[in-house]
């Protein structure tokens, strides 16, 4: 059994018993740590693929020991210049062991479903609130007057379009403000 599991930004494909190198984690060394966001899960001709993870998989690894990786030399030339730059890189990283792949029944936290009807009655209070939160604003801006400079030329013209004055569409904030005076 093996999976493809996201640790610490990158993706490894992982065994049971299997050492790994990976970037540095914050947990300490003899700890267990698990890793919720599995991708995909294989079991011979069984292949389980998330979107984009499998819900309740999990990997459970111990952490051996943190280390630092290789040294990596850069050097950087520009040839007829004098330009040579010369750094070195090790990498801070972190051995970790699998312990083992569970392909559901994790303890991750799965939101709640919701039954059919609960969704429909959710959905229509939904669209009788949204009508209201419009209506509000707008009386607010009408009783508003004393400030007109504050909104916006929509807001604007439908309190122009809402007293009857006409030729709103080519008038500019100024004009608008003027006209509602």
């Amino acid at each position: 059994m093996y999976a493809i599991v996201e640790i610490a930004g990158h993706q490894f494909k992982v065994e049971k018993d299997q050492k790994v190198f990976v970037n540095r984690l914050s947990t300490e060394e003899g700890k267990k740590v698990a890793f919720d966001n599995v991708l995909l899960i294989g079991n011979g001709n069984d292949i389980t693929l998330g979107a984009p993870a499998i819900d309740g998989a999990q990997v459970s690894a111990k952490v051996l020991k943190h280390l630092k990786g290789d040294k990596v030399i850069v050097f950087k030339k520009k040839r007829r210049k004098g330009y040579r730059v010369k750094n070195g890189h090790r990498q801070a990283l972190t051995e970790i062991v699998i312990e083992g792949i569970t392909a559901s029944g994790a303890k991750k936290a799965a939101p709640k479903k919701e039954s059919a009807a609960a969704k429909a009655k959710a959905d229509t209070t939904t669209k009788k609130e949204a009508p209201k939160a419009d209506a509000k604003p707008a009386a607010k801006v009408e009783e508003g007057t004393q400030d007109l400079s504050k909104l916006t030329v929509a807001q604007l013209k439908e309190m122009a379009k809402a007293k009857g004055i006409e030729g709103i569409s080519s008038m500019k904030k100024a004009d608008l403000i003027a006209a509602l005076s």
